[in-house]
């Protein structure tokens, strides 16, 4: 069974896989912190931390608005990468399930061990509930999505 993506539909599935999980994500991450008593402008100017530090704490609705295309911008680069590696890599689409678990917890690793540790954003201390959390978030609302949207519009 040969499954690719037509390439008439590259694109749209990378913006409907990136925006599908970038919801999927910043609403489990508002849940999560809401229940901590964190509203969503914090956790959005959090995300704009990464790139202008301290300092998006204590911007506005244009900070947690940038926020937001931060993460919506990683979320499309997610879809990308995931299409990208799915071009080479053939049992992607074939075991779209597995393969949404794999890319959940490499797209975690990445974040989390990569990104953050480089940005300017201040990350809480280390917890393994926290951890798990946030491997199980990006398995469930980051990697699955995607595999299953990038399968659903293979051909």
């Amino acid at each position: 069974m040969n499954l690719s993506v037509p390439a008439s539909r590259i694109l749209p599935v990378i913006f409907f896989a990136g925006l599908l999980a970038g919801t999927m994500d910043i609403t489990a991450a508002f849940i999560t912190w809401a229940i901590q008593g964190v509203p969503p402008v914090v956790i959005l100017r959090g995300i704009a931390s990464g790139l202008l530090g301290m300092k998006a704490f204590r911007g506005g609705m244009e900070t947690a608005a940038l926020g937001l295309a931060i993460h919506f911008l990683i979320a499309f680069c997610a879809a990308g990468v995931f299409y990208a590696a799915s071009r080479k890599l053939g049992f992607m689409l074939r075991r779209p399930i597995l393969s949404g678990v794999l890319y959940g917890v490499a797209v975690y690793v990445f974040m989390y061990w990569i990104v953050l540790p480089l940005s300017r954003d201040l990350r809480p201390p280390f917890s393994i509930s926290g951890s798990v959390v946030a491997v199980l978030t990006h398995i469930v609302c980051i990697g699955l999505p995607i595999s299953l949207v990038a399968r659903r519009y293979s051909s």
